[in-house]
């Protein structure tokens, strides 16, 4: 089997969170760049509606991951798992409310003691991808050495369970569900300043609609091409909850047991994960934590920012994946 190929291991009777019992799980991951325990292991937490392929041709993160780019694939172990449910190998979650993102950061875990990793050199990921990652360093606080949510935070506000219901709503009522949600959707993952520029108000000579709204049903169309109700649901849920205080205590007590190094990387413009909430989780924690920090990437993107703004991650993090240091 080749290295980049997707590979699956079963989890055998696992409690969720909110205590539903399953007997077994489907974990598909992917590994890239050095072998297992050859060299410094880096865990890459997709986004909504990624998945594990993170690098190569056709990797979603290709910019970020690959040899001789950030994430450097001739100097480190890059894994990637797939959230269990997400479609990938055709497995399925029906009872989406089962599970939290905890739990997938449990899950996770679990794939990496099966693959024997002792020690991550670094958990990065975007979105819910740097939720769970939140999850997984207040699970294990001895376990990573850096933290990197992106456009993510350690708990899901107000405002993104809102929008997670919103999206539910739709998926639940919309004859053509997974379309519709994704329209909604792109709406929060955008700002008004990145449309505006984009589309300037043309019109499809087509079609004869905005092209605003031709690139909003070509996304939902994409989508919904490519992903199935079942897993959107459950994706869209895991996003709700987020929140590594819920049957602990505060968060500056949680938080600042985590041993990692923690980047916080915000963006300026990002209406779901919002700047300011990034930055007063950064100010809170700097109290009673000094190897936190926090950067912010300049867009007028939005949350989508992580995506497409790759130079600007490319300088934000360069010193943490370029040290001279490095060592397995």
């Amino acid at each position: 089997m080749k290295q980049d190929e997707i590979q699956h291991l079963e989890i055998p009777q696992f409690i969720t969170e909110r205590g539903k019992a399953y007997a077994s799980i489907v974990l598909t991951y992917q590994t890239f760049g050095k072998k297992i325990n050859t060299s410094p292991t880096i865990l890459v937490n997709h986004a909504l509606t990624g998945d594990s392929h993170v690098s190569g041709e056709n990797g979603w993160w290709r910019s970020i991951v690959g040899n001789k780019k950030l994430i450097d694939t001739s100097k480190y172990c890059v894994i990637a798992f797939n959230i269990p449910g997400n479609g990938v190998g055709e497995y399925l979650i029906k009872n989406y409310n089962d599970f939290t993102a905890r739990d997938i950061a449990k899950l996770f875990k679990v794939g990496l003691n099966y693959l024997n990793v002792k020690k991550l050199h670094t958990v990065i990921g975007g979105s819910i991808g740097g939720g769970i990652a939140w999850e997984l360093a207040a699970l294990y606080p001895d376990y990573i050495e850096n933290l990197i949510p992106i456009a993510a935070d350690w708990k899901s506000t107000d405002w993104v369970v809102a929008n997670t219901k919103v999206q539910e709503l739709i998926l639940n009522n919309s004859t053509n569900p997974v379309h519709d949600a994704r329209v909604h959707a792109m709406n929060l993952y955008r700002t008004p300043e990145s449309y505006n520029t984009k589309f300037n108000r043309s019109i499809n000579k087509i079609t004869h609609t905005t092209d605003v709204e031709s690139w909003l049903l070509h996304h939902g169309t994409k989508l919904k091409n490519r992903f199935s109700v079942t897993s959107y649901k459950l994706v869209n849920h895991l996003l709700s909850t987020i929140n590594i205080t819920r049957g602990r205590s505060t968060f500056l007590e949680v938080a600042s047991a985590i041993k990692s190094n923690i980047f916080i990387i915000g963006i300026n413009s990002d209406l779901l994960f919002t700047a300011h909430e990034n930055n007063e989780t950064f100010l809170s924690l700097s109290k009673v934590k000094h190897n936190v920090h926090y950067a912010e990437i300049q867009s007028i993107h939005g949350h989508d920012a992580f995506l497409i703004e790759h130079e600007q991650l490319n300088v934000l993090l360069h010193t943490i994946f370029n040290s001279n240091t490095v060592v397995a």
